[in-house]
């Protein structure tokens, strides 16, 4: 049992830290509440509603180039159409690598403590959200968009190399930028009924896995020997580069009838999508910075990713 004394020991830049076992069980009551079927809670058979965007035009990747002043309305939202079916095989790909390091992070923990009945309360939430974005994107009618075999391959070497801080720092790195996005979505009536549903759930939910990882990354950075506080900021920086070049998925421009180098060059070139995205971070940059983690080459690699100003 932990003691006050080592309870009051366990204080970062954000304050004191709560108890473990306290945090997982309001979450598992907030979970208890809070969760949804998503077979049942959206209409899978509506048809989509003519003029309506499928993500917002303003996170669209080409919003506001010169590609974007010569579209027409149409293919803007085709457009949109693509984007939002690459950003949830995204989701999907990201999901799949966190219930992987959930279970390893609750592998060698107390089978019957509040703590790893949350982490496997959040596993079963991940497994539905992925499950929901993927009949989102087959509904939708447009193709799944995996990510290059470059970046699956060395979300492999992640899995299985990663340390417990560097599993809940890229968790964060996932859950974060997606979830920004998705709370401009889903009260959005320009975009389309099913999408909207489909954010709501997952914002509603998400929520509770953000507080799980943060504070369990907090946890990590004050007990974790100072090898591991080092390999954590080099990890979540080569994450944070990897997964802001995934955030564009190049064959989205092939199928909407763009030129796709054309394409990549002017999304790099934008500063309204480099703003957008370092806008989505900050909430999450601000959080790592003050407990510990954008420190030395660490916060050089966020640099160079772009999410970080």
């Amino acid at each position: 049992m932990t003691t006050v004394t080592q309870r009051a020991a366990l204080r970062d830049a954000l304050g004191l830290l709560k108890d473990r076992e306290q945090i997982a069980e309001r979450l598992l009551e907030s979970s208890a509440r809070h969760s949804f079927d998503p077979d049942r809670e959206l209409d899978w058979d509506a048809p989509p509603v003519d003029g309506k965007y499928y993500w917002p035009p303003e996170l669209l990747s080409l919003y506001d180039t010169p590609l974007w002043k010569k579209m027409g309305e149409e293919q803007r939202i085709e457009l949109s159409r693509h984007e939002a079916a690459a950003l949830a095989s995204l989701g999907i790909w990201f999901e799949i690598i966190l219930m992987q390091l959930l279970v390893r992070h609750i592998y060698d923990k107390p089978l019957t403590s509040n703590h790893v009945r949350y982490a496997l309360t959040e596993i079963a939430d991940e497994c539905r959200h992925s499950m929901m974005f993927a009949r989102m994107i087959r509904t939708g009618g447009a193709p799944a968009y995996p990510v290059s075999r470059a970046h699956h391959n060395l979300a492999r070497v992640l899995k299985t190399i990663s340390t417990t801080p560097g599993s809940f720092a890229c968790t964060l790195l996932g859950e974060e930028i997606l979830d920004w996005m998705q709370r401009l979505t889903f009260p959005d009536e320009r975009i389309q009924p099913l999408v909207r549903g489909v954010t709501r759930i997952h914002v509603i939910e998400e929520a509770r896995h953000v507080r799980y990882a943060r504070e369990e990354l907090r946890r990590q950075m004050l007990t974790a020997p100072r090898w591991e506080r080092e390999l954590t900021r080099l990890s979540c920086g080569e994450a944070a580069r990897v997964f802001s070049l995934a955030f564009v998925n190049p064959a989205v421009y092939d199928n909407v009838g763009l030129d796709r180098r054309e394409a990549v060059a002017q999304v790099k070139a934008s500063g309204h999508r480099r703003e957008v995205m370092q806008t989505g971070a900050k909430r999450l940059t601000d959080f790592l910075d003050d407990i510990g983690v954008l420190r030395g080459p660490g916060r050089r690699l966020w640099k160079s990713s772009g999410l970080l100003a």
